[in-house]
C-alpha cells in the first residue's frame, strides 16, 4: 500500500486557496515556511550564543559587563532546545501531513497561524530579557533560579501557542479520518499526530508548573517555590521534548529514507508499534534525571529506572528497522553478497548522507542514555558536563543533522526548485562539519565529565585544584569543536537561502516510501488513539501521582528566589 491519498481528498475551499504550490495548497505552504523560517532564524542566533560560550569557558574570550556567560547559556538553551525544534518540527509536520492528507483542514490553517503568532511573540519576549539580564536560570529555565516575570510569560505563550498547533493538528488528522472510514492512516500522519500527543502529554505539566507556580512567585505574589515539585514538573515536560524531537527525526527514517534509497519500507506495522511504546511509556523518563535527588525513596526511583529503560526497545526495534531496509534496498538491485548491500546506498546524495550519519550518531547517544538512567553509573556523571555532551549528541547531532538532511528536501519542496549538484555536495560538506565538530564538542565533553568537570558553569579551577587544571585541554577541544559547528551553521544557512530563493526552479518531491507487503498492513485499532492515550496517562500515574501527592504534603519549606550574576 501507498502512504499517499488521492488528491481529490482536499478539504473544501475558497477557488483562491485552491493553487496548489508543489502539491499541496498555497495556505498550507506559507504556514509551513513560516515556521521554517524562525527556525532557522534561531539556529543562527542560539549558534552565536554557543560559539561565545566555548570560548568563554574555554578561556580564550572575556565577555563585556553588559552580558554574561549565563545569559549566553539560556539564550543557547531556550532558542535551540525550544524555539528552533517547535517551529522546525511543526513546519515540516504540517507539510508532510498536507501531503499525504491532501490538504490541511480550513481549522487548522486558523489554528496554525494563531499558534505561531502566540510562539512568535513568547520568542520575542523571553528573548528580550535574557539578552537584558534578567532572565540567567540556566538551560531554559530552572527554580528556585528566578528570572523577570515576563520571561515566563514569553514560554508560556510559546507553550500555549505548541498547544494550538497540536489542536490544529488533530482537528486534521480527524476529519481524514471520518472522511476516509476504513482507511489506515498514512504512516507519516500517524508519526505526525503521535509527535502532538506527546506534545501535549509534555505541555500539560510545563503549563501548570510555569503559570500555576513559577509566574506567581516571580511577580511576588507567592514568597517561596517548592524546587523538588519544580524539578519534578520541569523534568516531565523536558524529557518528553528530547523524544519529541526523536519521534519527529525517525518520521524521515521510516518514511523518506527508504524512498531516497530506492527501496521501501520495511515493516509498517513494527513502525506504528514503536510509535505506540514511544508514545505510551516516554513521560515517565523523566525522573532519570532525578536520580540523586533527595525526596524520592529508592524503590520509586527503581520503578522509575525500569520506566525509562522500556523506550530502549522502540530505539532497537528502529534500528532493526533502519539496516533491514537499507538491506532490502541493495537486495532488489541484485547485490547478493553480505555486505554489498552497504556499497550500492546512495552516499553521494545529501539527503540520505545526512540522515545515514545522524543514525551512526544514535547508537552512541542511546548508549550514553542507558548510562544516565542507570542508577549506580548515573552517580558518576551527574551534574557532570558528560550530561552536556549527551545532550549534544544526541539533539546536536541525531536530530539536528536529521532536520538538515529533511531541510534538503523540504525546503525545495515548499518552494518550487531543486537542489543542484553544487548544493548537494555543498550539503554532503556541510554533514562532515556538523559531525567533525560535534566529535569534538561532544567527545571531549564526555571525557571531561568523566574527569569531574561540572556543567552549567562559566568556569572553575576549585581554588586552582589539581584536578581542575586537567580540564584546560577538553575545554579548548570544546571551543574549537564550536568553531568548526558554527562553521557548519553558516554553511547551512547559505544552502537554505540559496534553496528558498536562488536555486532553480523545477519539481522537488516529498520523499514517502511505499511499504514491501500489502500483508503487513497495521490492524485498524492502531489507529484508535483513546487506546495509547489512556495507557499513557496510565503510565504517567504509576509514575508521578506518589511523588508529587509527597511533595505537596511533605515539609518542603519552600525556596526564596535566587539571582544569578
Amino acid at each position: 500500500m501507498t502512504h499517499i491519498t488521492n488528491a481529490s481528498a482536499l478539504h473544501e475551499r475558497k477557488a483562491a486557496d485552491a493553487e496548489l504550490v508543489a502539491g499541496i495548497p498555497k495556505r498550507d505552504f506559507r504556514l509551513s515556511m513560516a515556521n521554517l523560517f524562525i527556525a532557522f532564524a534561531a539556529l543562527l542566533l542560539g549558534g552565536i550564543a554557543g560559539l561565545l560560550q566555548g570560548f568563554v569557558r574555554s578561556g580564550f574570550l572575556e565577555l563585556p559587563s553588559w552580558i554574561s556567560y549565563y545569559a549566553l547559556l539560556t539564550a543557547h538553551g531556550v532558542l535551540l532546545v525550544l524555539v528552533l525544534s517547535s517551529f522546525f518540527s511543526i513546519g515540516y509536520l504540517y507539510a508532510g501531513t498536507s501531503r499525504v492528507l491532501g490538504g490541511l483542514a480550513p481549522k487548522t490553517i486558523a489554528f496554525g497561524w494563531t499558534g505561531f503568532g502566540l510562539m512568535a511573540l513568547g520568542t520575542a519576549i523571553a528573548a528580550f530579557f535574557i539578552l537584558s539580564g534578567d532572565a540567567n536560570v540556566l538551560y531554559t529555565f530552572y527554580t528556585p533560579m528566578q528570572a523577570n516575570p515576563w520571561f515566563y510569560v514569553g514560554l508560556a505563550l510559546l507553550v500555549v501557542g505548541i498547544l494550538l498547533n497540536c489542536a490544529g493538528m488533530f482537528i486534521t488528522y480527524q476529519s481524514w479520518r471520518k472522511r476516509n472510514p476504513g482507511q489506515l492512516t498514512p504512516l507519516f500522519a500517524f508519526f505526525a499526530n503521535a509527535v502532538f500527543v506527546l506534545w501535549v502529554l509534555a505541555s500539560l505539566f510545563i503549563a501548570v508548573f510555569v503559570v500555576g507556580m513559577v509566574i506567581p512567585w516571580a511577580f511576588g505574589w507567592v514568597p517561596t517555590i517548592d524546587p523538588m515539585i519544580g524539578r519534578t514538573m520541569f523534568w516531565a515536560f523536558g524529557h518528553t521534548l528530547v523524544n519529541i524531537w526523536m519521534l519527529t527525526s525517525i518520521s524521515a527514517w521510516y518514511v523518506s529514507m527508504p524512498k531516497i534509497i530506492g527501496g521501501k519500507i520495511f515493516s509498517d506495522s513494527l513502525a506504528r508499534v514503536a510509535v505506540v511504546i514511544l508514545v505510551v511509556a516516554n513521560v515517565p523518563g523523566g525522573f532519570h534525571h532525578q536520580i540523586l535527588d533527595p525526596g524520592l525513596s529508592v524503590e520509586l526511583k527503581f520503578l522509575h529506572v525500569i520506566q525509562t529503560f522500556m523506550i530502549i526497545f522502540p530505539s532497537l526495534m528502529t534500528a532493526f528497522a533502519m539496516l533491514a531496509t537499507m538491506e532490502r534496498a541493495g537486495r532488489s538491485k541484485g547485490v547478493t553478497s553480505l555486505l554489498g548491500w552497504w556499497k550500492v546506498l546512495p552516499w553521494s546524495d545529501a539527503r540520505f548522507f545526512a540522515l545515514i550519519v545522524a543514525m551512526f550518531a544514535f547508537i552512541p547517544a542511546g548508549l550514553g542514555g542507558i548510562i544516565n538512567a542507570s542508577n549506580q553509573v548515573n552517580q558518576v556523571v551527574h551534574n557532570s558536563i558528560w550530561v552536556t555532551g549527551h545532550l549534544h549528541l544526541t539533539v546536536g547531532t541525531t536530530v539536528m543533522l536529521t532536520f538538515f538532511g529533511v531541510s534538503y528536501w523540504l525546503i525545495p519542496f515548499l518552494t518550487g526548485r531543486t537542489m543542484t549538484k553544487t548544493l548537494n555536495k555543498l550539503a554532503i560538506a556541510q554533514t562532515i562539519i556538523w559531525a567533525s565538530g560535534m566529535l569534538l564538542m561532544s567527545g571531549a565533553m564526555h571525557a571531561n565529565g568523566l574527569l569531574g568537570s561540572p556543567r552549567r558553569t562559566a568556569n572553575t579551577t576549585y581554588n586552582n585544584h589539581s584536578e581542575a587544571s586537567g580540564w584546560a585541554m577538553y575545554e579548548t577541544i570544546m571551543a574549537m569543536g564550536g568553531v568548526v559547528l558554527f562553521i557548519g551553521i553558516l554553511l547551512l544557512i547559505y544552502i537554505w537561502v540559496q534553496l528558498a530563493f536562488f536555486a532553480p526552479k523545477g519539481k522537488t518531491e516529498f520523499p514517502i516510501g511505499e511499504d514491501y507487503n500489502e500483508k503487513d498492513r497495521s490492524p485498524l485499532f492502531m489507529d484508535r488513539w483513546s487506546i495509547w492515550v489512556t495507557l499513557a496517562f496510565l503510565s504517567i500515574a504509576i509514575a508521578y501521582v506518589i511523588p508529587l501527592w509527597n511533595f505537596s504534603t511533605g515539609h518542603n519549606p519552600g525556596s526564596p528566589p535566587f539571582l544569578m550574576p
